[in-house]
């Protein structure tokens, strides 16, 4: 059974949605190493060099050997909504291991609540369309997603290779577009800073033109995942 929401809570799990961001943004806030992307709607960092070049190879190689078509709850593969390949990394490889632990840490969050790193693939033409990481509460897999780990509260994204034409981060309602970097880790906060979902946060993977795009992504929770 999952846990019920705070009193007070006006949206499920905004109290924890509130705490989660208060941690990471205090956190991020002191590491020099990270950039925030001004923007006065979404909470938007960036890591350059969080991978090396070898680290890079080696994962895309992993998301190879793990990549099926890619389906979205509701939404099966052929809908066209999400056309990449993707699949879980193995979580007791040590190395896949090893990358996800240097992510809890700076984020500044325990290990339980991060669902496990996805490798994700897109070749000429796939594409993800604008979608928000956060689950939709009213919606029927709200149920499933609740009991296992609640609200997604952080999402951090790697691009793993130079893609030769397109591919690129669209934040549709910011109205910029981030291009893929090897080994730059993205961050953002799904959530306002009172714990409300933010509808900021929509973003696409737009279709790659030429070449191949490789990143992982790792959601994080409010509460242990599964």
């Amino acid at each position: 059974m999952s846990a019920p929401s705070t009193p007070g809570d006006t949206v499920p799990d905004q109290q924890a949605l509130a705490r989660v961001g208060a941690i990471v943004r205090e956190r991020l806030a002191a590491d020099p190493g990270v950039y925030r992307i001004e923007n006065d709607k979404v909470e938007l960092f960036a890591v350059g060099d969080f991978l090396s070049p070898g680290e890079c190879t080696r994962l895309c190689t992993m998301i190879d050997a793990v990549a099926r078509p890619s389906s979205l709850h509701e939404l099966d593969y052929a809908a066209g909504f999400r056309t990449s390949y993707s699949g879980d990394l193995d979580p007791y490889d040590s190395f896949v291991k090893g990358i996800s632990r240097r992510i809890d840490d700076l984020l500044g969050l325990d290990p339980e609540i991060g669902e496990a790193v996805q490798g994700q693939r897109y070749l000429p033409g796939q594409q993800f369309q604008p979608h928000n990481d956060w689950f939709y509460t009213s919606e029927k897999y709200w149920t499933l997603e609740e009991a296992r780990g609640g609200q997604r509260s952080w999402t951090a994204m790697a691009y793993l290779n130079a893609v030769e034409e397109g591919g690129a981060t669209h934040f549709t309602e910011l109205g910029f577009a981030i291009e893929p970097k090897p080994g730059v880790l993205l961050l953002w906060n799904n959530a306002l800073p009172d714990g409300r979902p933010n509808e900021s946060t929509m973003h696409a993977g737009t279709p790659v033109l030429k070449g191949a795009k490789y990143v992982i992504t790792k959601w994080y929770r409010t509460r242990k995942w599964r």
